[in-house]
């Protein structure tokens, strides 16, 4: 997923239009690709990127340099002083939290007013083609696959159900938009060979079921993909970003 995660996190900074010398705070940021896009693309003041795993935080700080910084902290209590950042992102990491709604108001917290929260998520439901088309390859080998298929996980990663969270925390001029990029894999093996890696919902799946099962996943998927002459496999992947601002309340 990595691969085109950088190029989402690319069309979601351009996205957000931010002025330089920002005061950020990038969210579970994992190994760190969105905050080095916050830092290469945004000339911020300073930019932390906040990881609960100490080992991504760990490779985030070896990978991007300063004006970036990494702590390791939760997202659901923020240790990040009240109005103290310009703008707080988070990327693909919303949906894996246990209540979401507490992470945006958290975020919303820490955002002086004016500023700006923001997140974006994969479409697990529609818009990751080739997920997509693994799950339907699993469903049509193994019916019980149906339960761990991410589109029905992670109902909050649609349109709907995020500007609710974002209004919900209180935030205002909130708007919803796709960001969308190309995945070209090489040939079927550059699609299913990262379904063996055994990390994440697919890969874990994967890993669980039977040698014979996984053969018959593996023709069923191969046989749904549409193939180029020279073998290569072109899909899309959609994101949902979200931004929204912190109120300013009247003055006196």
């Amino acid at each position: 997923m990595g691969r085109w995660s950088r190029l989402v996190a690319d069309e979601f900074v351009t996205w957000l239009g931010c002025a330089d010398g920002g005061r950020w705070l990038d969210v579970g940021c994992g190994t760190g690709a969105l905050t080095a896009t916050i830092a290469d693309r945004c000339r911020p003041r300073c930019v932390v990127g906040l990881e609960r795993s100490a080992g991504f935080a760990v490779s985030a700080r070896a990978a991007v340099p300063p004006p970036a910084y990494f702590v390791v902290g939760d997202a659901l209590s923020l240790p990040v002083g009240d109005e103290t950042c310009d703008v707080a992102v988070s990327g693909l990491v919303l949906n894996f939290l246990p209540t979401p709604g507490a992470a945006v108001a958290e975020a919303a917290r820490v955002v002086r007013p004016g500023g700006l929260v923001a997140a974006y998520v994969w479409d697990y439901a529609e818009g990751m083609a080739f997920l997509r088309r693994f799950w339907d390859a699993a469903v049509t080998v193994d019916p019980s696959a149906a339960s761990l298929d991410e589109g029905h996980r992670f109902p909050v990663c649609r349109p709907d159900p995020l500007r609710a969270l974002w209004t919900e925390a209180g935030l205002v001029d909130v708007a919803v938009a796709p960001i969308e990029v190309s995945t070209v894999f090489a040939g079927f093996a550059d699609l299913w060979e990262p379904f063996l890696a055994g990390q994440g919902p697919a890969p874990g799946y994967v890993a669980a079921i039977a040698p014979a099962t996984r053969g018959r996943l593996r023709d069923t998927l191969r046989g749904a993909l549409p193939t180029r002459p020279d073998g290569a496999i072109a899909l899309t992947a959609r994101a949902w970003a979200i931004r929204g601002r912190t109120p300013v309340l009247p003055g006196p």
